[in-house]
């Protein structure tokens, strides 16, 4: 049992906002360590403060004028043909300790994460490597190192192969958290060559899956969690397993689910400066002046009457983005018979194939459909702040941040059942405490049926639907509340 004055977490990533995001790890990593350490200093949970420290690469994407920093270190990571200068620098967000780990795999490649796999894997195999030499080398131990999915899970494997000989390491637990389960970093065979870490020599372990940086982290971390409870279930599974579900099943006394948080410094439409009203639960009909200003921005009819449905996503199968253009046909072409009227806005970029397929559904309803094929987030804002519904139909979401987003907005969410959409929406067929609605099968049909259902509701009972807004409104979606589940996983490392 470890209990010092002060536990030390090391938290590693690959990106964190806001120094550099390009998906929603860089959410997680820009807010969770934050909040570990205002929840660590509050909480009786454990018997001592937390000190949690990032560690992401200092890609060449972080701007050094925006962002300055101090070194702090220096030294070698060595791979059998070379010797790799490291230099670490140090800055601090918001009372986090942040460190920029540089050499020469990091500085080489301009995007954070790239095209060529092999040298994406050398890269973080050596942050990995470096990211743990840093503790040493600043002469902090870490009680537990906390990685993300494959890019830090090297870290982890290479902490369990030492640790029982490594007086520095010996004591020190882990955590790894799994935010895409079919990213496995396929690509890291060669790497982990390179940096003399050899292949599980574990029948559990799948064969293939042997020398790839995800499994040997699944394999030898102390912890696993899923970005959500339904998640954790769900990887279990052939469907979702990435063929390590077996594999996961033996080892799943050791797997938890904990949902994402929601940063509300930056998502609150009570002071959300792009919108053209603020409002609040307690001024919810403040709210329908963001309806009217979005339909005039984006040329459609300004009628707080017609239903303004919403997809802010990446254009991506895994988005079920085809879902929602082949649903909102069968919707448009049931209108001639039924009435129904309505509108839509999409917004994002991706798949050609995808984007095309919104543009020719604009294209074929032009009073009744918006496709902005782009990224905006000020777009984004007033849409979530605007829309009546959220359209999500994912074909996976390990937890999801949109939903999140959008209820917070006022916004209702229409979602396939899945990951972490299960574990924040409440349909009004399971709960009088309903949040959104949901669908199973994924297939147009069906969520055509959860749109249906939905226009019923919006216009039949208005006063329900409001209420429905509300709830949605007042969740806590925050990152105090995932922090306090995540002490709870290091208690029980702690502890043992």
């Amino acid at each position: 049992m470890i209990n010092p004055s002060t536990i030390n977490i090391l938290f590693m990533a690959s990106e964190a906002d806001p120094l550099i995001k390009v998906g929603g790890l860089g959410d997680v990593a820009g807010s969770l360590p934050r909040a570990l350490r205002t929840v660590g200093s509050s909480s009786d949970l454990l018997p001592a403060q937390l000190d949690v420290r990032l560690v992401i690469p200092f890609h060449p994407g972080i701007d050094r004028d925006q962002y300055p920093s101090h070194q702090v270190a220096e030294y070698i990571v060595s791979s059998v043909d070379e010797d790799i200068l490291v230099k670490a620098f140090a800055l601090e967000l918001d009372g986090l300790p942040v460190y920029l780990i540089e050499g020469a795999p990091i500085e080489q490649e301009t995007e954070v994460y790239s095209a060529n796999l092999v040298a994406d894997g050398y890269k973080y195999v050596f942050f990995s490597l470096a990211a743990l030499n840093l503790a040493r080398k600043l002469d902090w131990k870490p009680a537990i190192l906390h990685a993300n999915d494959w890019h830090t899970s090297a870290a982890i494997y290479s902490l369990a192969l030492n640790r029982s000989t490594d007086p520095f390491f010996r004591q020190t637990a882990s955590v790894l958290t799994i935010h895409n389960l079919p990213y496995l970093g396929s690509m890291t065979s060669s790497a982990l060559d390179a940096f003399e870490l050899p292949p599980a020599e574990n029948t559990s372990l799948p064969v293939w899956a042997g020398h790839m940086a995800l499994p040997l982290g699944l394999l030898t971390a102390d912890r696993i969690v899923a970005v959500s409870p339904g998640y954790a279930k769900e990887i279990l599974t052939p469907e979702f397993g990435s063929g390590l579900q077996t594999f996961l099943r033996a080892h799943s006394k050791k797997i938890t689910g904990i949902l994402n948080g929601l940063d509300t410094r930056k998502w609150d439409p009570s002071t959300d400066l792009e919108l053209a009203v603020n409002y609040s639960p307690a001024n919810l009909p403040a709210r329908s002046a963001n309806k009217s200003f979005l339909q005039e921005e984006l040329g459609l009819d300004d009628s707080p009457h017609i239903p303004l449905l919403a997809m802010v996503t990446r254009m991506d199968p895994q988005k079920g983005v085809d879902l929602a253009v082949d649903a909102l046909r069968l919707i448009f072409q049931s209108s001639s018979t039924d009435g129904t009227i309505i509108q839509v806005v999409f917004l994002g970029t991706g798949n050609p194939v995808l984007e095309q397929s919104v543009r020719l559904l604009e294209q074929d309803y032009p009073d009744h459909v918006r496709a902005q094929i782009t990224y905006n987030d000020k777009l984004s804002r007033q849409i979530y702040a605007g829309a009546d519904a959220l359209l999500m139909p994912s074909r996976y979401e390990p937890c999801g941040l949109s939903q999140m987003i959008a209820m917070h907005y006022g916004c209702v969410p229409i979602a396939r059942a899945t990951g972490g959409l299960s574990d924040t929406i409440h349909d009004p067929t399971s709960s009088d405490q309903s949040t959104g609605f949901l669908f199973k099968p994924a297939t147009p049909q069906a969520l055509a049926d959860a749109i249906q259902r939905a226009l019923t509701a919006y216009t039949n009972d208005p006063r329900d639907w409001q209420a429905m807004q509300i709830r949605g409104m007042q969740q806590d979606f925050s990152w105090d509340r995932s922090a306090l589940e995540y002490l709870k996983q290091y208690k029980i490392l702690l502890d043992h």
